[in-house]
């Protein structure tokens, strides 16, 4: 069906919701209507999100009402007692989120499955947890993380607890795409379904569990003297964070004011992403007041942290993902005595080597996987039945990180708990965490990272981002400064080229469109488009023995390969 006769279909239907009807009425500019309805909205390995309104390339409940009758067929097809094991909803404080989470619930409980709803919202990765803890089939969390406010997502949990991958992920799509009317799905309100008891509330005992399971990980620290400005960027951290921070002994956390209650609109962090500086600035102004040695934000559905400390001038100095992961990794190494010999610390391909090398340093396993914190969960779960490893620590550079094993997603939680314990735990040897992280460069060498996000929206965007693919996988890299290429992976084709020799080998992962360039400095490059947002990801990471090298070298990288785009 093209955009027209779609735009038409909807607009033909009686009982089409009022709100979305009003809206696709007003709509006069014919490339609104084909960008609305010249495809449906994509499920992915990712889940699914986009722009919330009206249209088959939107966010709406039409669209969520198709995917979660696709999740029902497939947790039935998969087992029939899937019915009774149920599936958890958990969403974040955006718009329609909680409408959202209903329709789903609505739609599940009309079939026969269980639905638990949470009652209020809660972080991700408290959906993960639940999942394990209720023995359910699944999960469903209502989020876009960090994206702006006109947008909302939809991703899917298997009974581990972890994100879905591609096998399981691709089963569900297939059955997703049989479905031929998204406005002939039936669904039960959340009321009828209580009544009935198939979708039943989700709350305070959940919220306990997680509490507990959460500070488990973490050394208390009793009447700590540790000043901490926390802001929850209006989203669904505020009150578990400040909860396991309590409970451990931190009593002087300040919130920020202006970004504590939900807010779907982040009126004061439009961008409501903790990798961006700017959504720091009521913070850092608190801190200044009430001289803080930390800050830390979580994104709206607190799976992702960001840390501000003061470097050597006393200036505030953003850590990125990469540096705190390598910090965490080596505090909780150096404190944690008693992991075992076969402990791993699991990374991304896209984050810096330097998480890796200080693993290794104690001893420990490192694993690399695919971007997405799902694969991390998955080898989690594989090792908890092989025995082989024993999960100490998992870490991506986009500012997500677990310890423990208590969920299979990244945690801000318990990753705000951790760096205010680890701030502490050098704030007792006089030092601040920007000195730590000095520290570690000296010992291993300066890793320096940055990313590049090319935003390509729409029919064109798309095409112009296979076509960059296309043109670096036949592109001949010779080097930049002193650096020569060694090596080239193509994870779609999953094979990695050694440059010198000539020699192939196949790469032991899943396919993934993804490009990495490896030098013979350990410095790298590589393209990914992103799963859910129309975005080519360009990371680069570059090693050099001093910050001004490393940083030098970087630039001259980044220059040469935007260039080539």
């Amino acid at each position: 069906m093209d955009y027209k006769k779609a735009y038409q279909n909807w607009l033909g239907q009686s009982e089409l919701n009022a709100e979305l009807r009003q809206e696709l009425e007003a709509i006069t500019d014919e490339k609104e209507i084909e960008d609305r309805f010249y495809t449906d909205l994509e499920f992915g390995t990712g889940g699914m999100r986009g722009k919330m309104g009206a249209g088959t390339n939107r966010m709406n409940i039409y669209t969520v009402a198709k995917v979660t009758y696709g999740l029902g067929k497939y947790l039935l097809r998969q087992d029939i007692q899937n019915w009774e094991k149920g599936v958890v909803i958990a969403y974040d404080s955006r718009h329609n989120s909680q409408k959202f989470a209903e329709t789903a619930a609505g739609v599940l409980g009309k079939m026969g499955v269980t639905a638990y709803l949470f009652e209020e919202l809660r972080p991700t990765p408290e959906l993960s947890f639940a999942v394990r803890k209720l023995g359910a089939a699944g999960g469903i969390v209502i989020t876009a993380s960090h994206n702006p406010k006109e947008y909302n997502g939809y991703k899917v949990y298997g009974p581990d607890g972890g994100q879905m991958v591609t096998a399981s992920a691709d089963a569900l799509i297939a059955e997703i795409a049989k479905i031929p009317d998204v406005f002939g799905i039936p669904m039960i309100t959340v009321a009828e379904g209580r009544n009935q008891k198939i979708i039943k509330m989700v709350g305070e005992n959940m919220d306990n569990a997680f509490t507990e399971a959460v500070t488990a990980i973490c050394n208390p620290n009793p009447n700590s003297e540790l000043k901490v400005v926390y802001t929850p960027l209006h989203g669904s951290g505020n009150q578990p964070v400040r909860r396991v921070l309590a409970e451990l002994g931190y009593q002087h956390v300040t919130v920020v004011p202006e970004q504590e209650l939900p807010d779907g609109d982040f009126t004061t962090a439009p961008y409501p992403n903790p990798e961006d500086r700017s959504v720091f600035t009521l913070a850092m102004a608190r801190a200044d007041k009430c001289g803080a040695d930390i800050i830390i934000g979580t994104d709206p559905d607190c799976d992702r942290v960001g840390v501000v400390g003061r470097n050597q001038k006393g200036e505030f100095e953003v850590f990125t993902g990469n540096q705190t992961g390598a910090l965490l990794v080596d505090y909780y190494l150096k404190t944690r005595t008693d992991l075992p010999d076969n402990k791993v610390v699991i990374k991304t391909i896209v984050t810096s080597e330097l998480g890796g090398v200080v693993a290794k340093s104690y001893g420990a396993n490192v694993l690399d996987v695919l971007t997405g914190f799902k694969y991390i969960g998955e080898c989690m779960t594989d090792f908890e039945q092989t025995g082989d490893y024993t999960f100490a620590f998992g870490y991506e550079e986009s500012y997500g990180y677990l310890a423990g094993n208590y969920a299979r997603d990244k945690d801000a939680v318990v990753a705000s708990a951790l760096v205010c314990e680890m701030t502490d735990y050098y704030k007792k040897q006089g030092k601040t965490l920007y000195e730590a992280l000095i520290d570690l460069y000296q010992q291993h060498g300066y890793f320096i990272e940055d990313v590049v996000a090319l935003t390509l929206e729409g029919i064109e965007g798309k095409t112009k981002i296979n076509q960059i693919m296309e043109k670096f996988r036949k592109v001949s890299f010779p080097g930049f400064a002193d650096a020569k290429l060694s090596c080239f992976n193509d994870y779609e084709a999953g094979i990695s080229n050694e440059v010198v020799s000539g020699a192939k080998s196949t790469i032991d992962l899943p396919r993934s469109n993804v490009l990495k360039f490896v030098f013979d400095d350990h410095s790298w490059f590589a393209l990914r488009p992103s799963g859910t947002e129309p975005k080519l990801k360009i990371y680069f990471s570059v090693t050099g023995k001093t910050a001004k090298e490393a940083e030098a070298k970087k630039d001259l990288l980044k220059q040469q390969v935007t260039d080539l785009i």
